[in-house]
């Protein structure tokens, strides 16, 4: 087939010859590299998003565990290529467009950089890096090669939190004056056999605790739902629960913004079951909330620019607004096709305020995030 398109091209003006090729590149969608192994997070949720992306042709799978290989193939059906016990066999025999990394934060650096050596853009589990240094070196590679690094913070591609965003975007609040996050989760898991035993229970390997594991979306949220960085972070972490970790259950920021505005975060595990999770954005015409879980309505905003101003909502009448959507834009940006669903920069922007956190935590002093 490409050796058709190839000799019709000769015939045809340089312009034509190009379409030839997208339209080519889009039929024959994208090679995916899933490199994950045992302890690997959200593959089922990564494995059904691959399966449902129109834009994915195949799936290649390293998994030295080979704990992945059935369910791969179960899911993905025709779009399952092959389950390696290495990323370097994998690569022996195939090209492929997107490498999604789901690893330890001890182990996902190295992947990272063998993909990009290989020419792949990369979709990394969260935090993917043990320190915001070792992703700064990742990310001015794949800036170098022309590749996107995009960490998998997959509530951006919720509508309720694209309404936001460009609500506020289009001036709906005015001036932001204030921001309020949390983010809790369940207790309950901390207690459950073997819990301590996963590397998102060991600082060694995940860098902290439920901050980063968790909080890491909402801090991300915060600053796109504004359009503005945090610069400047002081808090609190702790083990309010007791439980036998050295990682954090419990963490308080104070967040200032480059916009000039100001925030905070209560990220924890507090509860028996399920999440409570908010956003809330002041500003001098209005104000905007989000309840993605513990909240009978999603997104409730209020503006003094309505003549007759009333509290207004938007629901969510889309099926699936995680993981899906985001790696098919994930997929899309590997192919061209679109902007990724979140930047290079955004990733290490991130990924520096949360480590800037817990030098704040721990030097006991607000800290300016590089």
């Amino acid at each position: 087939m490409r050796l058709r398109f190839f000799l019709l091209s000769l015939l045809l003006p340089w312009w034509a010859a190009s379409v030839l090729v997208c339209a080519d590149a889009v039929r024959q969608g994208a090679t995916v590299a899933l490199i994950t192994n045992a302890e690997g997070a959200h593959v089922s949720a990564y494995l059904a998003a691959l399966a449902g992306s129109g834009d994915v042709a195949g799936v290649v799978v390293a998994d030295p565990s080979g704990r992945f290989a059935a369910a791969a193939k179960k899911t993905l059906g025709a779009k399952f290529v092959a389950a390696y016990d290495s990323f370097d066999a994998l690569l022996a025999e195939h090209a492929p467009d997107l490498a999604l990394v789901s690893l330890e934060p001890g182990l996902a650096p190295a992947a990272i950089d063998r993909a990009l050596e290989a020419g792949c853009h990369i979709l990394a589990e969260k935090p993917a890096v043990l320190s915001a240094e070792r992703f700064h070196a990742l990310a001015r590679k794949a800036e170098a090669k022309g590749r996107h690094l995009m960490l998998a913070l997959a509530n951006r591609s919720r509508p309720e939190i694209r309404f936001a965003r460009e609500w506020i975007a289009q001036g709906g609040l005015g001036r932001i004056y204030g921001v309020e996050v949390h983010m809790v989760a369940d207790q309950t898991r901390l207690g459950r056999p073997g819990y301590g035993d996963n590397w998102y229970a060991q600082k060694a390997r995940a860098g902290g605790g439920h901050l980063i594991w968790l909080g890491i979306h909402w801090v991300d949220l915060a600053m796109l739902v504004t359009g503005s960085d945090i610069t400047h972070v002081a808090g609190f972490i702790a083990n309010v629960g007791g439980k036998p970790f050295d990682v954090e259950d419990s963490a308080t920021l104070s967040l200032r913004f480059a916009n000039g505005s100001l925030g905070t975060l209560t990220s924890g595990y507090y509860l028996d079951k399920g999440y409570h999770s908010h956003l809330k954005v002041w500003g001098s015409q209005g104000w905007l909330e989000i309840n993605l879980h513990g909240g009978e309505t999603p997104v409730r905003y209020y503006t003094t620019t309505e003549p007759n101003p009333t509290v207004r909502s938007f629901v969510n009448d889309q099926p699936d607004g995680g993981y899906a959507p985001f790696v098919a834009a994930g997929v899309r940006a590997a192919l061209g096709l679109e902007p990724p669903p979140i930047t290079t920069a955004e990733s290490e922007r991130v990924l520096k305020t949360l480590f800037t956190a817990y030098r704040a935590a721990e030097s006991g002093r607000t800290q300016a995030v590089p």
